[in-house]
């Protein structure tokens, strides 16, 4: 059986920095959630948490939580940077935040449940590309701070920010990378 050609050997992320910031409609955004939760997850423990954040809510969450933690980490910051960050997650029109949110069990390492959470992201990411729609799986430092966990329902003592999918439409084309040799990477035992 043949690998479908025209979605995974093609598909590429565009920056959010090159996003436009359209409405997903409604459907799309089910349909991408509901199809990005489903992961290998050892246990069915549900390992992790999605929250969307969407409409005049991303300019909210950027000045108040990112935009001030920002600027309690950077006082002297210039006027460029706080153009930025006060404008972070304004770059998708839906950014859905993933938090990895491992619990106690016997049998299943804490790593096992990690992955799945980057698997979330992961598909959540295809999914909304295999629907047209411009996307990219970011952690910058945001992700790592303290507050913005906290604000989004974390717990900073045990879960950690997967990522941001950001979803929107491209503005242009996304340029092809660099790829990797798979005889570099790819080995048989």
């Amino acid at each position: 059986m043949a690998i479908n050609n025209s979605f995974f050997y093609k598909r590429r992320s565009v920056t959010a920095k090159n996003m436009l910031a359209n409405k997903v409609s409604e459907n799309d955004l089910k349909d991408i959630l509901s199809a990005g939760i489903r992961v290998p997850d050892h246990g069915a423990l549900n390992p992790w948490k999605i929250v969307v954040i969407k409409d005049e809510r991303l300019e909210k969450f950027d000045k108040e939580v990112i935009l001030k933690e920002f600027l309690r980490a950077n006082p002297n910051a210039s006027e460029k940077e706080i153009e930025i960050e006060s404008s972070r997650l304004q770059r998708g029109g839906v950014v859905l935040a993933v938090l990895s949110t491992p619990v106690e069990h016997p049998k299943i390492p804490k790593w096992e449940m990690q992955l799945s959470s980057a698997a979330v992201c992961m598909n959540l990411l295809s999914c909304a590309q295999s629907k047209g729609y411009a996307a990219q799986w970011i952690t910058e430092w945001y992700a790592y701070n303290k507050v913005v966990i906290e604000k989004l329902g974390g717990d900073f003592n045990r879960d950690k920010i997967s990522g941001f999918i950001y979803i929107g439409q491209q503005s242009e084309p996304p340029k092809e990378r660099r790829r990797p040799n798979p005889d570099d990477i790819i080995s048989y035992y």
